[in-house]
């Protein structure tokens, strides 16, 4: 193997160029027109562009396959997603007389569909969820089976990912909406509308185990991954190792991970996925565990693997390929410390979580000691809707799992993203929360904690003088009149250096008025208005802003804009407005005017003019990224008009349905 095209983009794309260019292999991007401007494309040795965005270049494997021909690359790199798990794609691509950097695809094939998959696990003696995974995929058949299988149940697209196509359902009522609009996900995203059904775990713990194998009959797993803090079915933050797990629960899962490996003459990168029943336990106090489904390619959250084994899945993978033994026997491997990786999404945490598209006119991450960061954006870049709209991994390693956590909250806390509207704060929230701190974590726990998780309502004091700070000294520079005079508060810290006696800040949470006033004190300082400090010194290194006061400390992390700042606290966030909010204004009203909260194509139409509606209840369906989105009223009233019908494309912010009270 001497030149590598990566038949991706983005983040995942970046990470092989670098392993690659480490092993001296020569590397080629292929790129999109929405991708031009990546950092990739430059970061490869060639880059060969594939036209529009919307002739979907990164699923027509005849370009991608031209385009290696023609760079003289003799080696393919699927990445993960788009054909990673194609096997028709993997056997053109040696057909074509490349090496495909992945399984063979007879074990491709197998594991593509979920009901041949758990048909091959049953045989193979891994245990499988009770469920449908029949061929006859009518609605009586499927309406019987929903019957026999009992509520609650899951419906899953065969082919599905990510979510997709996924339905639970709870009563035999929603049965049928819950399945058109399952196979209508799984057409749109994969190209097949069979499903199957599955006894719904109540209280599941996702956790999945990286194996590998080559080509000389070596297989090995390199422990698990705790993937359960999920929000639709899609991953959030995942942790390696999975805590809270017996030895014996672990070996147990491991052993069944290679099984399902060797039953299917697996070679190079793979994820076998399992579900823990928690309310199943057995004598030994372990949960029971069934097979889900196996992932025939790299993980995104590959990288917390990396940091508790030492090794480079990368470097692995390509070793594979060229026909190498395994670079470690199974006695070889352990776990070092634990790790942690957090989806940074350009997404609306406090508006139900819908993509945000737009430019990214700041990008800066935190950092600090095992933070590793993987992104496929920098600042300039634009996140559309033609592609997942992630922004980076924020990943985060320590000795143990609470300095884990503590990485990555500080990681999270000062990162800053403008231009669009990420999910950093509910990250931050999420990861320093109490009961995940505790380890008490199973795929319901972002529902469960929904309203812990929601921003806090209350500014704490701490917050307040942060931000008092921040506003009343923003200027980083040394005084031109004064260059090497140091003041009595803020020495060694980037503050202005000749600060007036007093200082009054205005601060405004929502409308309610927070007045302070700074004022010097014995070579400390004293703010009025808060009542809970007095004299505190402080330092200030770019955003971070430590504050002693006497005996108590407190850092964060501020960032100031020019209508407000944000100040990020122990995994909390707090944001203050400088100037007073308009009159009559009160953030979060509602005056019944329902926009698209993102380009679309409308689904589904629920209420027509003159009908009641009563908050929460599903006003229309629209798809975008593959994805379908419930648009929902937000208070009670009586429909007044609805602009859209069943078909249209909508843009962003259009006027949908009008509401009256």
């Amino acid at each position: 193997m001497k030149k590598l095209l990566i038949a991706n983009r983005g983040e995942i794309a970046r990470r092989i160029i670098r392993t690659a260019h480490a092993m001296n292999i020569a590397t080629v991007a292929v790129y999109s027109d929405a991708d031009a401007a990546s950092p990739y494309v430059r970061e490869a040795g060639q880059s060969i562009a594939l036209g529009a965005a919307d002739t979907r270049p990164y699923l027509d494997s005849d370009r991608i396959i031209a385009a290696a021909k023609r760079t003289g690359a003799d080696a393919i790199h699927p990445g993960y997603g788009f054909l990673s798990e194609n096997a028709d794609f993997a056997k053109a691509v040696r057909k074509a007389g490349l090496v495909f950097v992945g399984p063979p695809e007879a074990a491709m094939r197998v594991m593509a569909l979920k009901d041949s998959a758990k048909a091959a696990m049953k045989k193979a003696g891994v245990p499988i969820t009770p469920g449908y995974q029949g061929n006859d995929q009518s609605l009586v058949r499927l309406q019987r089976a929903a019957d026999g299988v009992g509520f609650p149940l899951l419906i899953k697209a065969v082919a599905g990912g990510g979510g997709k196509g996924m339905r639970s359902v709870h009563d035999a009522a929603e049965f049928q909406d819950a399945l058109m609009s399952a196979q209508r996900e799984g057409q749109t995203s994969f190209g097949n509308a069979s499903v199957m059904l599955e006894k719904l775990i109540q209280r599941p713990r996702h956790v999945e185990v990286q194996v590998f194998a080559d080509r000389h009959g070596n297989v090995v797993h390199l422990f698990e991954r705790d993937c359960s803090l999920q929000r639709r079915h899609q991953k959030v933050i995942e942790e390696a190792p999975a805590p809270g797990l017996s030895d014996r629960l672990r070996h147990v899962l491991g052993i069944a991970a290679v099984t399902a490996a060797t039953a299917i003459a697996y070679e190079g990168a793979g994820t076998v996925e399992f579900i823990l029943d928690l309310d199943a336990v057995d004598a030994e106090g372990d949960p029971a565990f069934y097979f889900m489904e196996m992932n025939t390619r790299l993980q995104v959250e590959h990288p917390v693997t990396e940091c508790i084994t030492g090794q480079d899945l990368v470097e692995w993978q390509l070793r594979v390929a060229r026909g190498e033994m395994l670079p470690a026997n199974q006695e070889s491997l352990a776990v070092t410390g634990h790790a942690m990786e957090a989806r940074l999404y350009a997404e609306d945490a406090e508006g139900g979580f819908l993509p945000s598209t737009g430019t990214l006119s700041r990008l800066e991450f935190g950092s600090g000691g095992g933070v590793r960061i993987d992104t496929g954006v920098e600042t300039g870049n634009a996140i559309g809707l033609d592609y997942d709209p992630m922004i980076a991994k924020v990943i985060a390693w320590g000795p143990d799992r609470a300095t884990a956590i503590d990485r990555l909250v500080g990681a999270l806390d000062g990162t800053i993203v403008e231009g669009l509207k990420s999910n950093r704060a509910f990250l931050a929230r999420l990861a320093d929360h109490p009961a995940f701190r505790a380890g008490e974590v199973d795929t319901g726990f972002i529902a469960r904690h929904a309203g812990s998780l929601a921003p806090a309502a209350v500014v704490p004091d701490a917050a307040l003088l942060l931000a008092a700070l921040a506003v009343a000294l923003p200027d980083a520079t040394p005084d031109p009149l004064a260059p090497n005079v140091t003041p009595p508060v803020f020495a060694r810290s980037a503050f202005r250096l000749n600060l007036p006696e007093e200082r009054s800040v205005r601060l405004w949470n929502g409308t309610h008025l927070h007045a302070l006033t700074l004022r010097p004190a014995n070579g400390r300082w004293r703010i009025a208005g808060i009542e809970s400090f007095a004299e505190f010194g402080a330092t200030r290194q770019g955003n971070a802003i430590h504050v002693d006061a006497g005996g108590k400390s407190l850092s964060g992390i501020v960032v100031a804009g020019a209508a407000g700042v944000e100040v990020r606290l122990a995994g909390q966030s707090y944001r203050l407005a400088t100037r007073a909010p308009k009159k009559g204004h009160v953030a979060g009203a509602s005056d019944g005017r329902i926009s698209a909260p993102m380009p679309g194509r409308v689904l589904a139409v629920d209420v027509a003019p003159g009908q009641d509606v009563a908050a929460g209840d599903r006003l229309l369906v629209l798809e975008a990224m593959k994805m379908e989105h419930r648009i929902v009223a937000l208070a009670a009233g009586t429909v007044s008009a609805v602009h859209i019908a069943t078909g249209d494309q909508v843009a962003d912010g259009m006027l949908l349905v009008e509401i009256g009270g």
